[in-house]
């Protein structure tokens, strides 16, 4: 067990119901280039405003690497390409089909397939996206051959989805995922487990399993990486979530790409919580529509803290398992933090809420301020439980010290790493836009 004491965990009302919603089917679904760093901003379409398609049929790939296709999670018809700053592509609408049809992919075997093999049939039938590299958090090359591969199959983050849950039923599917993904590395499988993991984790075999504790963010696999094997210039491993290892694996068992997700469902601002058995692209529509307590609130396709901000009628992320509501911040407050009463989580003794660590809070997305000068607290330390130096590695970025930026640990993190930098920072930092910033600028120029 490794016992990480650096961090913290943010108390929120509103955590899931240990029960599946019943809501309506959605109608549209969406896939986003957006949600995938490292390709362009203009892919390649395969399809038109009009086209049939069947699940698992691709929509588009990135023109740098042609191999690797993005396909649809649901059957249907394309009825919308939207696009926004420079016409990039932010969007490709699907209208399902009431019945979900799968096209059928010829698979390989896992036992006498050749590792090329594997490779191509995941990068056609459309699971290939799902695996992230580290460093730089982008669209793995399936040309390169990774140290290792490492799976979180723990979530610390504010209100996540109970990991257990989100496996449930897929067990056999989770483990196929993990054979196939032992033939993709010259090196080992990681998997990170909590104190309350299920066995279908913990007893995984082929695999190595590590056993981690402690506040958030010992639940992010880059942290997990750090204590385990940390990443050296040069070398490259891959990430994947529980979920998406699952969805590999029914590949190799079933020759469908189903894009099957259990999501979260959360927020002191919805009248009902709980979790959301749906596909990955989802319109969360259905799920909030008539759910929601007021009118002025935040919809966002991931966690407060590094999840995406989406429309009422958006559609989910391709990696997200939570959608969290909550209340939009945009009211001033008189006095400001002269007011030690009012209830808020914080790590800063100015408030009461540190004498009462485990209590649950309504939060909104107030900043509570603008950027201030940028000082040296030693607020990031404390919630960053690698040895890194956060403030200083994040001044490097500003003046693009590429040197620095090495020296400093940048291979070892991205933004989730350090979202609760932001969280903590007196200076008002957007410490995660910061750190995409340099790495995009040591991908491109190293």
């Amino acid at each position: 067990m490794t016992k990480l004491s650096r961090g913290y965990d943010i108390k929120l009302l509103g955590k899931a119901q240990d029960s599946f919603l019943d809501v309506a089917k959605p109608t549209l679904y969406a896939l986003k280039p957006t949600d995938v760093h490292g390709i362009g901003p203009i892919p390649k379409l395969t399809v038109e405003i009009g086209s049939e398609v069947l699940a698992g049929d691709p929509l588009f790939f990135d023109k740098a690497n042609p191999d690797v296709q993005f396909c649809s999670p649901v059957s249907g018809e394309v009825v919308e390409v939207r696009r926004g700053a420079r016409r990039a592509i932010t969007e490709v609408v699907i209208l399902a089909d009431s019945v979900t049809e799968f096209r059928k992919h010829d698979i390989p075997s896992t036992e006498s397939a050749s590792r090329e093999d594997l490779v191509k049939a995941m990068c056609e039938a459309g699971v290939w996206p799902l695996i992230k590299q580290r460093p730089f958090n982008v669209l793995a090359d399936p040309n390169a051959v990774p140290r290792d591969i490492f799976i979180s199959c723990m979530d610390t983050a504010p209100l996540a989805p109970d990991q257990n849950k989100v496996i449930e039923g897929r067990e056999a599917a989770f483990q196929k995922g993990l054979d196939v993904l032992g033939r993709l590395t010259d090196g080992d499988v990681h998997l990170g487990v909590g104190p309350d993991s299920a066995d279908v984790y913990t007893k995984a075999s082929g695999v190595k399993v590590h056993a981690f504790s402690g506040p958030h963010p010992a639940g992010n696999v880059g942290v997990q990486i750090h204590h385990i094997k940390a990443i050296n210039k040069g070398e490259t491993v891959w990430t994947l979530g529980p979920q998406d290892v699952a969805i590999i694996g029914k590949l190799f068992t079933d020759g469908v790409f189903d894009a099957e997700r259990v999501v979260a469902v959360v927020g002191d601002e919805l009248n009902t919580t709980g979790y959301w058995k749906t596909r990955a692209g989802a319109s969360i529509a259905p799920v909030l529509a008539s759910n929601i307590k007021h009118d002025n609130v935040r919809s966002i396709s991931g966690d407060v803290l590094s999840g995406t901000r989406v429309a009422h009628d958006g559609f989910l992320g391709l990696y997200d398992d939570q959608i969290t509501v909550v209340e939009e911040g945009n009211k001033m407050e008189m006095f400001g933090w002269l007011l030690p009463q009012y209830k808020r989580p914080s790590r800063s003794r100015t408030f009461l809420s540190f004498l009462r660590p485990n209590k649950e809070y309504h939060v909104n997305t107030n900043n509570h301020g603008d950027e201030r000068a940028y000082v040296v607290t030693g607020q990031y330390d404390a919630v960053v439980p690698m040895d890194i130096l956060p403030v200083f590695l994040v001044k490097s970025i500003l003046y693009q010290d590429f040197e620095q930026m090495e020296g400093l640990g940048i291979y070892e993190v991205v933004e989730e790493d350090l979202a609760l930098c932001e969280f903590v920072c007196t200076s008002k930092q957007p410490v995660q836009q910061i750190l995409r910033s340099g790495l995009d600028f040591v991908r491109l120029e190293g």
